[in-house]
């Protein structure tokens, strides 16, 4: 599939892609680049990690079920330290297990479907050409933070 750069990105940006999926690994990465992005892949969360640790990205893109970390702890991880740049997640389960941005702290969750390209393309410009309000950790694993005490002064 051939997608006109111009009508999809504004800018080449810097794309983590996680899945342990060799097949759907390979074509989503040949279509980001198609729109003139750098794509650096993972097999899974543990990796992607040391990726962030080592590389600035301006993306991270991450399938739901892989072995070692799946999508949602990844997410939780890249939260917690404070990750500035936005999360997509992608599962074929979204829809069936009712996954949402509100109970993984991701930016945008899109359905693996016949229109996941479609959906995917758009999704990525939207959220490179906005500067969106950073996410938490997942609201099931960030404690409640405590009021600090006035400083006595």
């Amino acid at each position: 599939m051939r997608i006109a750069k111009s009508s999809t990105a504004s800018f080449s940006a810097i794309i983590l892609l996680v899945d342990d999926n060799k097949m759907g690994l390979a074509a989503r990465r040949v279509v980001l680049e198609e729109l003139g992005h750098t794509v650096i892949t993972a097999p899974n969360g543990v990796d992607a990690l040391t990726a962030v640790d080592s590389n600035s990205f301006d993306l991270v893109i991450t399938d739901w079920k892989m072995p070692k970390m799946d999508g949602i702890e990844l997410i939780r991880r890249l939260r917690e330290n404070h990750f500035p740049s936005p999360i997509v997640l992608l599962s074929g389960f979204a829809d069936n297990a009712g996954i949402s941005e509100d109970k993984t702290g991701a930016d945008a969750v899109v359905q693996k479907s016949a229109n996941e390209v479609q959906v995917l393309l758009s999704t990525v410009r939207r959220l490179l050409t906005r500067k969106p309000a950073r996410k938490q950790a997942s609201s099931q694993t960030v404690s409640k933070s405590v009021k600090a005490k006035p400083k006595a002064g």
